[in-house]
């Protein structure tokens, strides 16, 4: 691996704490601190993604399997933690930061093209608020094969480059409960073209380091966002609005495959429209607009599948609180964020066009599509599913309600199937007037229409085989994500089995997760 031509862009352009002190800490005047991994002795190799890390410009492992834990690093690779702020749950948190992430630095590819490296998992640092900075095998499956699920659907992420047993025992209490027990140590590199987040503005704004700020965003324009200029005296407005236009494509893309974040605080929020941080998190098997995995969430749901788009308007208007420093510009900013909230729900119908096999966008579309919602939500049907069966079934002339009897999570009523039925009515007259072929319409609609997505029960299943030493499942999850709308087994395509149904570490989790 070419860990020697690992940089540290970040930690030469901002003001740092250079003491290695661990001491968990408020720091003022500086956006990082150096920190130094833990150790450890027995490390096992879960994943190793190939394919990524040549494409970032790594090389192969070469064996190198301490690299992948933080262990041994040559003296180039200077380990950081940074610093962050955010509302949680609606609410100020004040300083957050890197809390279990250090950072190994970016990466030059041969096109140019730069990645940030960091762990997930490898020890504590001065941010990690009385916790031990360690991840466990169970939430470290998870975020490695999801964020590369993610990847291959078409969503934006952060990926997975590589899975690691740490060899230690770390104790957890998953569901708050007071019956915390032990777990297997892992640990995730992970990679993007940057983790920077809305709390990195936002931490700067509350400390009311303008300087600061102005540098940060300078950075980020100059880095990431090549659509805005970075001499224009307008800059700071257009990165706000280019974060904003990257963050609607996220979040239609979450809805189009049915992805449920869990935990949309701003300190998870990427100003690259990056799906990151992935914890209680779920793919959607019934249809539900009220649906959150999280049960640190509950009662109140805010980050329900359906509010995922409102939500993320009310982390922009944080983000623009952060940003009105520098901008100083009540009227710009409401604008942008007006636009959102206009323009969000015409992308997202456009959206279910492409699901639905629609060639444009019409008039009647809307009530088309608030009753398919409806009937959705009511039924409770399987989401991929339904849409599988539709793309499946486009191309014969009469379709049949009984069809969709895969769909239902219940035995479905008369009632229920009869409500299928005027749906299918609707369908065929709206298809009829597309001005594509039937056999585009389905090419259209599997495109759009994943048919493996990483259930949390097919999750579940892998962790507790996983745990136990066979990667069987494992790696066919790792192998079937890279080609969702290809063909699987019936095995991976089925849905939700009724003995999962409200098992904890499956259908329900918590922020540890």
């Amino acid at each position: 691996m070419n860990i020697h031509n690992i940089t540290h862009n970040f930690v030469d352009r901002f003001p740092g704490d250079f003491s290695g002190d661990l001491h968990q800490r408020q720091t003022p005047g500086f956006l990082f601190t150096t920190v130094s991994a833990a150790h450890f002795e027995n490390l096992e190799l879960i994943a190793f993604n190939e394919k990524l890390s040549q494409e970032i410009g790594l090389g192969s492992l070469d064996y190198d399997l301490k690299f992948l834990a933080a262990q041994d690093l040559p003296k180039n690779i200077e380990t950081y933690a940074t610093a962050y702020a955010g509302h949680q749950f609606g609410n100020w948190a004040g300083q957050l930061g890197d809390g279990r992430a250090i950072y190994a630095g970016e990466i030059k590819n041969e096109k140019n093209q730069t990645s940030e490296l960091q762990w997930k998992g490898v020890g504590a640092t001065p941010y990690s608020r009385f916790a031990d900075g360690r991840a466990v095998l169970r939430s470290s499956v998870r975020e490695f094969l999801m964020s590369e699920a993610m990847y291959y659907l078409g969503v934006p992420t952060t990926r997975a480059l590589s899975l690691v047993k740490t060899g230690e025992w770390v104790t957890r209490d998953i569901a708050y409960d007071g019956n915390p027990k032990q777990e297997q140590g892992a640990t995730v590199l992970r990679v993007a073209e940057s983790f920077l987040r809305f709390g990195h503005f936002e931490l700067l704004a509350a400390r009311k380091e303008v300087d600061t700020l102005q540098k940060l965003i300078d950075f980020a324009i100059e880095n990431y966002f090549e659509e805005v200029d970075v001499n224009s005296e307008t800059k700071n407005l257009d990165f706000f609005q280019a974060v904003a236009d990257r963050t609607a494509r996220m979040i239609i893309e979450w809805y189009r495959v049915g992805f449920v974040h869990g935990v949309m605080n701003t300190d998870n929020m990427s100003i690259l429209g990056l799906t990151i941080d992935y914890g209680p998190y779920s793919m959607l098997d019934e249809y539900d607009l009220e649906f959150t995995p999280n049960t640190t969430d509950l009662p109140g749901r805010r980050y329900a599948y359906g509010k995922q788009g409102q939500i993320a308007h009310w982390n922009l208007l944080q983000l623009a609180n952060a940003l009105f420093p520098v901008i100083k510009n009540e009227t710009a900013l409401q604008e942008i964020l007006e636009h959102y909230a206009s323009d969000f729900w015409k992308l997202h119908d456009e959206m279910l066009c492409k699901k639905f096999g629609f060639d444009t966008l019409l008039k009647i579309d809307e009530p088309f599509f608030t009753t398919w919602q409806q009937m959705m939500q009511d039924l409770k049907l399987d989401h991929t599913l339904f849409f599988n069966t539709l793309t499946d079934l486009v191309l014969k002339e009469n379709l049949d309600a009984k069809d969709f009897n895969n769909c239902f999570y219940h035995q479905p009523s008369v009632e229920d199937v009869a409500r299928i039925s005027d749906f299918i009515k609707n369908y065929q007259k709206r298809l009829n007037q597309n001005l594509i072929s039937r056999p585009e319409i389905q090419q259209l609609m599997s495109q759009n229409n994943p048919k493996f997505i990483l259930r949390n029960y097919l999750l579940y299943e892998a962790i507790q085989d996983l745990e136990n030493g066979d990667n069987t499942k494992f790696n066919a999850l790792w192998k079937a994500l890279q080609t969702p709308y290809g063909n699987h087994d019936d095995a991976l395509l089925a849905k939700r089995p009724q003995k999962y149904n409200m098992v904890y570490g499956c259908s329900q989790l918590s922020c540890s997760s």
